[in-house]
């Protein structure tokens, strides 16, 4: 291959690889937008958010189909290698995470509209702290891959024990919110899923952490502990 087809099919690579960057980068903050609002309709009650939540999850389906398009296009069209391939791949494993993370979004939101208006249900104690978590751990590790930044995309992994301990907490609440009134039983089940669903957002958060360390370094870090990390 002549010198100036290389300079031109590089060029190409380039625009497509920042196109996919710019993509991503839109399809977080949509996804991010979607966690903040089904997370506002359970703190405050309000079923109308969450069916804005609803509304817009398959524009985000939509988006991640393309993106994933994208991806096996530059795969194909540009036959990238080293940093330029470890790109395509974290991006193709983030565009996924992100869209999940829009389906748990989904259905925190389904559980908010379900809550029992006329029965008041006494909100948990740790569910603020572990949604503002939650949040954060996505937003920093959208962060991490802006600024390819692995210490903090580490500092998010570290972070997801700190979920994972806010929805025991939970669960053990629900269970004595349960016993000690049978009426509350189903307002206390659907906290019981939204704190799930939390958890695992701060799972796929801790992904995408993940895969910006893949991405600077080269380092696939998955199942390690964070302990280690």
């Amino acid at each position: 291959m002549r010198a100036a087809d290389t300079l031109f099919m590089s060029k190409h690579l380039k625009h497509d690889l920042e196109r996919l960057e710019r993509r991503l980068l839109g399809l977080g903050a949509r996804v991010e937008d979607a966690v903040r609002r089904s997370i506002a309709s359970l703190e405050t009650r309000r079923p109308d958010l969450a069916l804005e939540v609803m509304a817009n999850d398959p524009e985000i389906d939509h988006e991640e189909v393309e993106i994933e398009e994208d991806c096996l296009k530059a795969l194909a069209l540009h036959q990238p290698v080293a940093n330029d391939l470890r790109f395509v791949a974290a991006v193709l494993k983030i565009n996924n995470d992100l869209e999940r993370i829009g389906d748990l979004a989904v259905n925190i939101s389904e559980r908010s509209a379900s809550l029992d208006r006329a029965l008041p249900f006494p909100v948990p104690a740790v569910l603020q702290p572990m949604m503002e978590a939650t949040a954060g751990m996505l937003r920093d590790s959208l962060d991490a891959f802006v600024k390819s930044d692995p210490k903090l995309a580490r500092a998010v992994m570290a972070k997801d024990d700190v979920v994972d301990s806010f929805n025991r907490q939970i669960i053990e609440q629900m269970v004595e919110q349960m016993k000690e009134d049978s009426r509350l039983v189903d307002d206390a089940l659907l906290f019981l899923s939204a704190s799930k669903n939390l958890e695992r957002i701060a799972d796929h958060a801790t992904n995408i952490a993940e895969d910006v360390v893949y991405l600077v370094e080269g380092n696939i870090v998955r199942h390690q502990s964070s302990r280690r990390l």
